[in-house]
């Protein structure tokens, strides 16, 4: 192949791709002069080439706020894209809220985009909870727990599922706390009401009691909502939470005097245990007194302070006691087998 064919294939590719990028920017360009939001050639080669943007999407967005009449400008769409934001689902917020009569501008709507950009929510969403309220459970499904639960004052549980009602307050949507705040602080005005109530059963009979306390609390300031209602889907009775508490304070109560008997049981023992030795050693020490005795009489028998005679009026007066005492155990034992009943 020749290199005069070589530069005509070149030359060629290079016109078909000048060509198809020519018709790319020139469609974009006629289509934004049509509808009425034009846009410069320059403007449209330095968004491609110079700054690396997706001017098609960017003309889009100009010509549907062009359309619903919304002054947004070229620059104001490549600042939003360039920090992150989607243009044209802002640019659809602003003109839904604009429909519905709502004050929200384009700085504003660039605001909630990049604050709710990596969520579940989106400007969409938030205009469009402004527009139509939105109802919230309580508590949430994904809790895990289908009531919400408190004790009046006389031990009865009351059990109780709500909705609350919310639009969203775009004012104060940015750094405001969302959803779960308003759950949480629902639920504890729910369960502030019961404990409030003298008697499970007033509270049967005036559920309304409750979303009038819970609204009076000023629970959604603070947050990202506006609270319209709070409705009571259910009530129900649950258990008697005092009679259960009543009944582990009454064994918990066994258990200490219990633990206290045995105490003193067992200091009974060991001073039973202390006098039996005390006994012991006092019967030691009386055994060995005995011991003595003879000895001392033999002492005195040999230094003549102890007469024979003395010594033998001694023994008699001790075999008589012996005998004594004998006698005596034979006594009761005979008196207890007397008064013993017979089979």
């Amino acid at each position: 192949m020749s290199l005069d064919l070589i530069l005509i294939v070149a030359a060629i590719v290079v016109a078909i791709v000048v060509f198809v990028t020519l018709a790319s920017f020139v469609s974009v360009w006629f289509k934004a002069l049509t509808s009425g939001a034009p846009v410069s050639m320059i403007n449209l080669i330095i968004m491609r080439w110079g700054r690396k943007l997706p001017y098609a999407k960017i003309v889009e967005a100009r010509i549907n706020s062009v359309k619903a009449g919304i002054d947004v400008t070229i620059n104001d769409l490549e600042t939003h894209y360039m920090a992150g934001g989607d243009i044209l689902q802002t640019v659809q917020g602003v003109i839904n809220a604009m429909k519905a009569g709502i004050s929200l501008d384009w700085n504003q709507a660039c605001t909630i985009d990049l604050a709710t950009k990596g969520t579940e929510k989106s400007i969409i969403e938030a205009v469009r909870t402004s527009i139509n309220p939105k109802v919230i459970d309580c508590p949430a499904p994904s809790s895990g727990r289908s009531t919400i639960d408190g004790v009046a004052k006389d031990g009865i549980q009351v059990r109780v599922r709500a909705r609350v009602t919310v639009r969203s307050n775009l004012e104060h949507y940015v750094g405001s706390a969302q959803e779960e705040t308003i759950i949480a602080r629902v639920g504890e005005g729910i369960v502030t009401t019961i404990g409030s109530a003298e008697s499970y059963k007033w509270v049967l009979e005036n559920p309304d009691s409750i979303s009038r306390n819970v609204l009076q609390r000023g629970l959604d300031v603070g947050t990202a909502f506006e609270i319209l209602s709070i409705d009571i889907a259910d009530v129900d009775v649950g258990e008697n939470v005092g009679a259960t508490l009543q009944v582990a304070q009454a064994q918990a109560n066994k258990d200490m005097a219990q633990a206290q008997a045995e105490i003193r049981r067992a200091a009974a023992v060991a001073l039973e245990q202390e006098m039996s030795a005390k006994v012991e050693e006092m019967r030691a020490k009386l055994v060995e007194a005995e011991t003595k005795v003879p000895l001392a009489v033999a002492d005195a028998l040999k230094t003549g302070n102890l007469g024979v005679m003395d010594y033998y009026r001694l023994n008699n007066i001790q075999a008589d006691t012996q005998m004594r005492q004998t006698i005596s155990k034979e006594d009761e034992a005979d008196s207890e087998s007397f008064d013993k009943p017979t089979k």
